[in-house]
């Protein structure tokens, strides 16, 4: 065989060998000599050619592929399409292993398979002028493939401002969400506290001590506020605060109201109006999350339940102090109270439409279809009372005896 005169020496020398190798050894021989020095040389996209080959000639399929795999019959075809996912699967860890997320990522989405560059993303620690982060954002975040890491580097690399709005863009799962908003609350919570600990030093005033939280930091400082002065940015701090109702852990629920008790202190001019039950936002969140820590509960809980006075079972576009109770209620393990309080207040709106759990399924986990039923008949709802009365006579029917 000649080479062509632009091929390089190491390229010849490659050709070369396949020919010896075959010639000497057989066909099994030179594919698994090509497919070895593919992966060495780094070149994948060849790599995972060579591997179909390979697979096409131990199933003894024409080695230069014509048409599509739909063009195969059984059972080559389910036999090459287990070695076709099978090679992509391969090429993609080695990418991976070389560090190269952003190229194995198409390998991975192609067989559906996003788990081990979720993980990849996972152990990912962007370094100093690291070329990689953009492309590594657009695949977490944008993509899916690890949307709450994504987030992470979005806040840690492109700032409060832009992890905020990409906030809303966050799939609609309640545990990444909750994650993602704790890591937004930490940080401003963090960058907030340095800021006033740099303003009470530089008057030359007391530093409480290290670690101290921002009511301590605050506490008996009122010139802090003095001139309308703020110390980070006021609409961070808000649109923070409004995430913080999802908040689970005790630490970081604390440190949101300590974001609360900041803003409740800033001037007239720097309170922003929220919608309800928030009308107020620093004040209103201050009391919801002060309930979930458990301090002032039942106080807390007549403040909402004082807002329901605006609420209309006939519009649900007023049920929005209503719902957020029923959620409270619930998170406080009081399901009776929020059973009663979604039959009378959310009675009509389907649950797909409430951001917390309806009558249905607070009675469901209640364990109370009797009271369903109840409910149900009450409100004409033939649907959940049908559900409620099933419900009802599995639980007391013996086994073997139902129909």
């Amino acid at each position: 065989m000649t080479i062509a005169p632009d091929v390089t020496v190491q390229d010849a020398e490659a050709f070369r060998t396949l020919e010896q190798t075959l010639s000497a050894s057989g066909p099994r021989a030179a594919l698994d000599q090509l497919v070895d020095h593919l992966a060495e040389r780094g070149e994948f996209r060849a790599l995972l050619d060579a591997l179909l080959l390979r697979a096409r000639h131990e199933l003894g399929l024409p080695l230069i592929q014509v048409g599509s795999l739909g063009d195969l019959p059984e059972p080559a075809r389910s036999q090459y399409e287990e070695r076709y996912v099978e090679a992509i699967r391969s090429v993609g860890n080695r990418l991976l292993n070389t560090g190269d997320i952003a190229s194995a990522w198409p390998y991975f989405r192609a067989i559906g398979e996003p788990e081990p560059v979720r993980q990849a993303i996972d152990a990912y620690q962007p370094v100093e002028g690291d070329e990689q982060i953009n492309q590594i954002v657009e695949i977490a975040f944008n993509q899916g493939a690890n949307p709450r890491k994504g987030f992470e580097l979005i806040l840690a690399h492109y700032g409060t401002c832009s992890a905020i709005s990409s906030f809303e863009h966050l799939p609609h799962d309640e545990a990444i969400r909750v994650a993602c908003s704790d890591r937004l609350v930490r940080q401003l919570h963090e960058h907030l506290a340095a800021n006033l600990r740099a303003e009470i030093a530089q008057r030359g005033q007391p530093l409480p001590a290290e670690g101290s939280l921002i009511p301590a930091l605050i506490a008996g400082n009122d010139w802090l506020f003095q001139e309308d002065a703020y110390h980070i940015d006021i609409s961070h701090l808000s649109a923070t605060v409004r995430l913080a109702p999802m908040l689970t852990d005790p630490e970081t629920l604390t440190f949101a109201a300590g974001l609360c008790e900041y803003g409740r202190r800033l001037s007239e001019r720097h309170q922003y109006e929220g919608e309800p039950p928030f009308e107020k936002t620093f004040d209103d969140h201050a009391i919801y999350l002060a309930v979930l820590l458990g301090h002032d509960v039942e106080l807390g809980l007549a403040h909402f339940r004082r807002k329901l006075e605006t609420s209309d079972p006939d519009r649900p576009e007023t049920s929005l102090s209503a719902q957020v109770l029923v959620g409270l209620l619930v998170r406080l393990g009081r399901l009776d109270q929020a059973i009663e309080l979604a039959a009378e207040h959310l009675a009509g709106i389907p649950e797909s439409s409430l951001i917390c759990p309806g009558v249905a399924q607070l009675c469901q986990r209640a364990g109370q279809p009797d009271r369903l039923a109840t409910i149900a008949r009450k409100q004409r709802d033939l649907v959940n009372f049908t559900a409620a009365i099933l419900q009802a006579a599995s639980s007391t029917t013996p086994p073997g005896l139902g129909h």
